[in-house]
């Protein structure tokens, strides 16, 4: 169970044990936004128009959509009980201890795998300007300065990504400004073909590789979103949470139509989707497409912020959890202690060693696209473990606390209905990965964690008993 004495709701304390409320509504609502802009649009919208033309904008909505319920579900639970750090706080109170284990530590694992993606893509980035840079040593001085920035304060923190997801949204914002220019000029590329947004319905039309293709572009969609849940990981270090955490959660939909709808038909409207090359950024080469070198630098620069950022928050949320779980002995004590700045250093610390598994990859197998997509979707099926644990706690509180429930400010709409929904889909997005190669390896694979993380709770309970 959560043991409310060691967590605080005072924003100044300070003492070895307590996380410190300093993160302003202003940082929420902007780490909220990074979240959901994560590498998976820049650096993988490329393979996903290859895979299902312009139909991908409907996968985005759809996903989009379902994952808005998880954080309604997330947001009700989080606020029905302001003792609660995180989500695996709330699994472990209305699931039982395994929920809380099995959450935390997936949850950890999750962004480690993600922060490794991360820094597969910065290290791709890096190479934009740096040719000859080895890719290991790229990984290995990015890990280096994530750690350096983490063990500052937790504003710190909130700054940097502040500024990280500023740059994100100008640059997306720019693109789609300067592509609506485009389609109003009919510019026309070296290669003949003219800005419209005809290019959208003429070219095979809005599906053009079928319904095969359109299910094929599920897999590096969802990677897209993972990070949307990151507000709940904050909610210990939020003031005011009752204010901020409803209005960062609800501007999700008008984010995801704002910035991947948007930016994903422009980019087809002045590059035909037949023409979008599958292993690089299309944001990169939209910019080169008009010869503007100076440009396809910037949004290089953007899209590398933009994979630092994730990686960023990656580095904070898995520090956080493992405070949460040694708190509850789910974890080495060790990890429960407070550095004097109020920043859990020993979690962070072995975060980032473990995101050095990906300097590894790296030097094993030099496709980069290959480790984007191996280690990518071992992360969007972990990420679906923790949001469907998410959904069923939802379901637990609402048939255990009803009184809870009426009483709540921020009711989800549709409650059960939507949870079931939301599960159903994940179900159908696990099958579509058991259908191709390259996302069915990492299916067999994942297996294996939970099986881990089953001996290592078992170990755990005998220790407690």
């Amino acid at each position: 169970m959560v043991d409310h004495s060691k967590i605080t709701t005072d924003a100044t304390t300070g003492s070895e044990d307590h996380l410190r409320r300093n993160l302003t509504n202003r940082h929420i609502q902007l780490i909220a936004i990074g979240g959901a802009i994560g590498t998976g649009l820049f650096m993988g919208s490329g393979k996903t128009i290859s895979l299902a033309g312009p139909s991908i904008i409907f996968v985005y909505m759809i996903i989009g959509f379902m994952l808005f319920f998880v954080m309604r579900a997330m947001g009700e639970l989080l606020l029905s009980n302001l003792q609660y750090k995180s989500f695996s706080d709330f699994a472990a109170d209305l699931l039982g201890p395994w929920a809380g284990f099995f959450t935390g530590w997936t949850y950890w694992f999750c962004w480690v795998v993600t922060g490794i993606a991360d820094v597969v893509a910065i290290t791709a980035y890096a190479q934009f300007w740096f040719p000859d840079l080895s890719q290991w040593i790229a990984s290995l001085l990015c890990v280096l300065l994530l750690l350096s920035l983490n063990l500052a304060t937790v504003k710190m923190f909130g700054e940097m990504e502040f500024w990280f997801a500023m740059i994100k949204i100008v640059a997306i914002v720019g693109l789609i400004v300067a592509g609506l220019v485009m389609v109003a000029m009919q510019f026309e590329s070296p290669n003949g073909s003219v800005a419209s947004f005809s290019h959208l319905w003429n070219d095979g039309g809005m599906f053009p590789k079928g319904i095969s293709g359109f299910f094929a572009g599920f897999q590096i969609a969802v990677f897209a979103f993972v990070g949307i849940e990151l507000v709940g990981t904050t909610a210990a270090e939020t003031k005011d949470p009752e204010k901020v955490l409803p209005r960062a959660i609800n501007s999700i939909p008008i984010r995801i139509i704002m910035f991947y709808v948007f930016a994903l038909i422009v980019i087809m409207s002045v590059t035909p989707w037949s023409s979008v090359v599958a292993d690089k950024s299309p944001f990169v080469e939209l910019f080169v497409l008009i010869g503007l070198p100076a440009a396809a630098s910037v949004i290089n620069f953007v899209v590398l912020t933009s994979a630092a950022s994730s990686a960023n928050s990656g580095v904070f949320s898995t520090s956080r959890m493992l405070f949460g779980l040694a708190q509850e002995g789910d974890a080495p004590k060790s990890f429960a202690t407070l550095s004097k700045r109020a920043v859990p250093a020993n979690g962070l610390t072995f975060s980032c060693i473990c995101l050095l598994g990906g300097v590894v990859l790296i030097y094993l197998i030099p496709n980069v696209m290959t480790v984007f997509t191996l280690v990518t979707t071992v992360s969007a099926i972990l990420f679906m473990f923790v949001w469907t644990i998410i959904l069923c706690s939802y379901l637990v509180y609402r048939k255990q606390r009803p009184a809870l429930h009426q009483k709540s400010i921020y009711k989800m709409p549709a409650g059960k209905l939507m949870c079931w929904v939301c599960m159903a889909f994940f179900v159908f997005v696990l099958v579509l990965l058991s259908l191709r190669d390259d996302t069915r390896q990492a299916l067999v694979v994942t297996p294996l964690w939970f099986i881990i993380l089953g001996i290592g709770y078992q170990f755990v309970r005998r220790k407690r008993a």
